[in-house]
C-alpha cells in the first residue's frame, strides 16, 4: 500500500515562537503606526495569502488585499523571518516525537513524505532549517504560494504526488497531519484522512469533534501514531 503522508509545520511539526507573526508585524508596520487590529485575526489554520487579506480588511483597509500588493507584502515578511530566525532562530523547535516520528515514515516502503502548510515555501524553508529539519527529507509540497485557499492544497499536493504513485492519490491512500480543525477538514474534497495532534491551540476534543481520525497530546508514542497513519481504519 502507498501512502501520502502530509504534514502541516507550524503546531504540527514545530514551535516557532511566534517568529511568523513578529515578522509579518514587521512587513506590516511600515505600512501602518498602530497594529493594534493584529488581536482581530487568528492566523493558525490559514494560509500566508489569507491572514495578510484578512490583516488588511481588519486594519480597514481592504482595498490593499489586492494580489500585487499582498506579494510585496509576503516578500517583506519573508526578509523579515530571515531576521527573526538569524536573531531568535535558537528558540524554534521540533515539536515532542517529531524526529522519531519522520525517521519511522521514512522506513516504511510506500510512505511518501509531503508538506501541506499555509506557509509560502520560502518561510516553510525557513521555519523548518530553524528547527533543525531538513526540508529535503519532503518530496514534495503544497503551500500558501500554491493556492490562498486552504482547502485546495490537497489536490494540489496529490497532484504532485503523481512521479512517486505514478497516478495521482486520493482517499484513504492520503493522511493529512495537523493540529487545527481547518488540517481536519482541509483534505474532505479528496477524501483524505486526517490524523490530528493537540501541541497547537486545539484541544483533543475539538480536533475529534472537527472529524480527525485519530487524536493525540503529541506525536511521542511513535509506534501508535504510525498505526493510525497507515492503518485507514483507525477511529
Amino acid at each position: 500500500m502507498h501512502t501520502l503522508v502530509l504534514f502541516d509545520i507550524d503546531g504540527t511539526l514545530l514551535s516557532s515562537s511566534s517568529a511568523g507573526r513578529r515578522a509579518i508585524e514587521r512587513a506590516f508596520a511600515a505600512e501602518f503606526d498602530d497594529l493594534a487590529f493584529f488581536e482581530q485575526v487568528r492566523f493558525d489554520g490559514k494560509t500566508d495569502p489569507q491572514i495578510v487579506r484578512e490583516l488588511y480588511h481588519a486594519a480597514g483597509a481592504p482595498d490593499r488585499a489586492t494580489p500585487e500588493r499582498t506579494a510585496t507584502l509576503l516578500a517583506q515578511y519573508i526578509t523579515q523571518l530571515e531576521l527573526e530566525v538569524a536573531e531568535r532562530g535558537h528558540l524554534v523547535r521540533s515539536l515532542p516525537g517529531v524526529p522519531a516520528l519522520l525517521d519511522a515514515l521514512e522506513a516504511v516502503d510506500g510512505v511518501c513524505l509531503g508538506l501541506l502548510t499555509g506557509n509560502v515555501v520560502a518561510g516553510a524553508r525557513l521555519k523548518l532549517g530553524a528547527a533543525g529539519i531538513d526540508f529535503a527529507r519532503f518530496r514534495l509540497g503544497a503551500y500558501g504560494s500554491d493556492h490562498a485557499d486552504r482547502p485546495m492544497l490537497p489536490a494540489i499536493a496529490a497532484e504532485r504526488a503523481m512521479p512517486h504513485f505514478g497516478r495521482v492519490p486520493s482517499g484513504t491512500e492520503v493522511v493529512i497531519l495537523g493540529d487545527t480543525p481547518a488540517d481536519v477538514t482541509c483534505g474532505n474534497g479528496i477524501g483524505a484522512r486526517a490524523v490530528a495532534v493537540a501541541t497547537g491551540a486545539y484541544s483533543v476534543e475539538v480536533l475529534r469533534d472537527a472529524g480527525a481520525a485519530a487524536v493525540f497530546d503529541t506525536f511521542d508514542a511513535t509506534d501508535a501514531v504510525l498505526e493510525a497513519i497507515l492503518c485507514p481504519t483507525t477511529r
